[in-house]
Order: C-alpha cells, then structure tokens, then sequence
C-alpha cells in the first residue's frame, strides 16, 4: 500500500504562490506518473497536473503558465509550484501515484485557500 506524505497548502492572497509537495512510499509497483488533481467544494475531482517518469508533462489549461510540476524519481517526489494564485484555484489537492499494474493510488488531500 502506497502512503503518502503531503506538504505546502494553505492560506494565501490572490495573486500569491503555494509550493505543494508529495512524497510516496511503500508501494509494490514501478511508478508510471505523478501528479496532483483538486476538488473544489461542490465540483468533481480534476486534473491539475501530472508528470511521467520520462518527464512528459500535462497541465489542465487553467494551470497552463501558472502552475509548475516537477519530479524526483529517485525519491518518488512531485513538486508543484503555484504561483498568480486566484481565488477559483481553492479546492483540496491531491497527490496521485499512477502504478504500473495496480493503477492509481491517492494522497489524503491538502487545502489550498486563495482570499481574494
């Protein structure tokens, strides 16, 4: 069983920056990609962004110039860099795992706040 081991959300103003962070551990699997999705009260979970293990990126377009992921494989690490945060980016996120073979596993989510 995957655990996971999430940092960085929080309170910020908009137009500000977040670092969001998440470390997995423990699984049995090679992990294919990493990444984060959000849910925003009421809303579905969606795609923020992901990265693969040969650094192939994708973005959600709302996230396209703003957000930046980033990946340590040796260490099973996914960085997510916010910056000109607004208001409509507060939802929970969470950290994702994409498991050759035993598909995906999630982090317990983090809260990110944007105040306007």
């Amino acid at each position: 069983q995957v655990q996971f081991e999430e940092s960085g959300g929080g309170l910020v103003q908009s137009g500000g920056s977040l670092s969001l962070s998440c470390t997995a551990s423990g699984g049995r699997f090679t992990i294919y990609a990493m990444g984060w999705y959000r849910q925003a009260p009421g809303m579905e979970r969606e795609l923020v962004a992901d990265v693969r293990t040969d650094d192939v990126t994708t973005y959600a377009d709302y996230a396209k110039g703003r957000f930046t992921i980033s990946r340590d494989n040796a260490k099973n690490t996914v960085t997510l860099q916010m910056n000109s945060l607004k208001p409509e980016d507060t939802a929970v996120y969470y950290c994702y795992v994409h498991q050759l073979g035993a598909g995906l596993a999630w982090g317990q989510g983090t809260q990110v706040t944007v105040s306007s």
